[in-house]
């Protein structure tokens, strides 16, 4: 039985547009974990990069009860735990880092302990702890994914475009929890904004599959979160309109945010100077980041 492992898991982008908690695709971005099973000890963690000086370095650690996850699961706990993080992916911002930490944990966990576990399983146990399948499904499956949960159970269908589709994001240097980004939506909303998302969403995945991505400009817009969350996202709708006008199909909220994320198959530079400059206009200050889609998800590195 192998007691290291070494894994390498992707950001993901949720949502995109109008798949508000059902819509992910993982991104070229890379957290990577390492994890060693220790006879003696329980839990010592160490991170370097994102998030190095305040996430948690013992058993509150989201990638830690991940790895434990798996230990109940395949009746095994006579190890401690030595993990180290070293992350790339923004912290808070709408990029799937917690996500990342959880499939991180699951994978190498399951990798150390003999991988008696399929990617169902890991799907299943990640859902249950992050509380939504969106980003853990991207994350363990690469590519885009469409997800959805019957009867507590997640299932996740997975794609990629015929044809290339890059994404351009813009991260703003504040953070915004999940949580509070979900106190802003409402309890109810209008059939007619149902109908209206039902539309959009549909057409996404029809323009994604299809290549036709013309079709984004229309497809990505949304009425169940980013019109509640434009409020905690200074110049939200600006840099959104600075990525179209450069020549970008469309632009969504990442996930909760803040993180804008526009999609194209050009100008990757000039849009991300303008949609930063937009958000500088705002009195927000932002870098930003051209990604492609992964197609592998989470992987043991030999």
């Amino acid at each position: 039985m192998a007691i290291k492992a070494h894994v390498s898991v992707p950001g993901t982008t949720a949502n995109c547009g109008p798949g508000f908690d059902s819509v992910g695709i993982a991104c070229t971005i890379y957290n990577h974990i390492e994890l060693e099973l220790v006879e003696q000890g329980n839990c010592t963690v160490t991170v370097s990069g994102e998030g190095e000086d305040n996430i948690p370095v013992d058993d509150r650690n989201i990638a830690v009860k991940a790895v434990r996850a798996v230990f109940d699961r395949v009746k095994c706990s006579n190890y401690g735990i030595s993990l180290k993080m070293d992350n790339n992916i923004p912290l808070a911002r709408g990029l799937g880092s917690s996500a990342a930490a959880i499939v991180g944990g699951l994978v190498a966990a399951n990798q150390a302990t003999g991988n008696q576990l399929t990617k169902q399983d890991l799907f299943e146990i990640a859902t249950a702890i992050e509380g939504h399948p969106d980003n853990v499904a991207p994350a363990i499956f690469g590519g885009i994914t469409i997800s959805l949960t019957k009867e507590r159970k997640p299932h996740c269908m997975r794609f990629i475009p015929p044809n290339k589709l890059v994404m351009v994001v813009a991260v703003p240097e504040f953070t915004l929890s999940t949580h509070k980004a979900r106190q802003v939506l409402p309890s109810n909303i209008p059939f007619q904004d149902a109908v209206f998302n039902v539309g959009r969403t549909a057409m996404l995945i029809g323009a994604l599959c299809s290549g036709e991505y013309q079709h984004l400009r229309y497809a990505l817009e949304d009425k169940l979160h980013q019109p509640f969350r434009q409020s905690l996202i200074p110049g939200m709708k600006e840099v959104f309109d600075a990525a179209i006008q450069c020549g970008a199909y469309g632009a969504a909220l990442s996930g909760a945010g803040p993180c804008l994320i526009s999609y194209t198959d050009k100008n990757t530079d000039e849009i991300g100077v303008a949609m930063t400059s937009a958000f500088a206009q705002a009195g927000i200050k932002a870098k930003y980041l051209v990604l492609n889609i992964d197609q592998q998800g989470a992987v043991v590195i030999k």
